[in-house]
């Protein structure tokens, strides 16, 4: 029987002249070890916020759950430590590296959620800091799936990001046609959505919507 997709988030981080922030996922994970991909992982039960002071700008007219866009700030800054957030007037939130580390650390072992963090530090996820950016399933033949909800989001000013090296080889800023053209030559394994997603966003510089056409994985 086909396994059951989990719900997941990613995210394409970008930066003011339009370069994107990959990683590379250690050989060793499960699913797509060795690839090159954006940050993201599954949505957590803690993620589903149905309603919440800390959490701003909640869109009505979306087809799935507001936990595919928690998730996808929350695993933003376990990843890579950028955090999506602001003050009570709109400022960005500026939390310490010493402290920011820590709450990466409780934040991958389940010791707190995303909320318990805002809540703390008494800032807000404004949600329209994540621009959703297209959907797509895992296909039936694989043995693990996941039903991924894609954002992109602009790098906060004043932060840079800090990979996990418990789950993360590499990253850095790339241009999207750099890393087209590396996938092509064979120095850059990706999956079908990391390579739709980057076209789309090179397509993007041309004029045309900024969505993920919707195809198959």
């Amino acid at each position: 029987m086909p396994v059951i997709p989990k719900p997941a988030s990613t995210v394409i981080l970008m930066d003011h002249q339009s370069k994107v922030y990959m990683t590379k996922r250690p050989k060793t994970m499960k699913f797509l070890g060795g690839f090159y991909v954006f940050p993201g992982g599954q949505v957590d039960v803690s993620d589903e916020i149905k309603d919440s002071s800390y959490i701003h700008n909640c869109p009505k007219d979306i087809d799935f759950s507001i936990g595919h866009y928690i998730a996808a700030a929350r695993e933003l800054f376990e990843e890579v430590g950028i955090l999506l957030a602001e003050s009570y007037d709109g400022f960005p939130a500026q939390i310490n590296h010493e402290k920011a580390w820590e709450y990466r650390s409780k934040l991958v072992q389940g010791k707190i959620s995303f909320l318990d963090l805002l809540a703390e530090e008494d800032i807000y996820l404004n949600l329209d800091s994540l621009k959703y950016f297209g959907h797509r399933i895992t296909p039936k033949e694989r043995p693990y799936r996941y039903d991924t909800r894609f954002f992109i989001a602009t790098l906060p000013k004043e932060q840079t990001p800090l990979p996990d090296p418990n789950e993360i080889d590499e990253a850095f800023w790339i241009e999207p046609h750099e890393a087209i053209t590396a996938f092509e030559n064979g120095e850059m394994p990706m999956a079908r959505p990391t390579i739709l997603s980057l076209r789309t966003i090179e397509q993007n510089k041309k004029g045309f919507p900024l969505m993920m056409p919707e195809s198959s994985w």
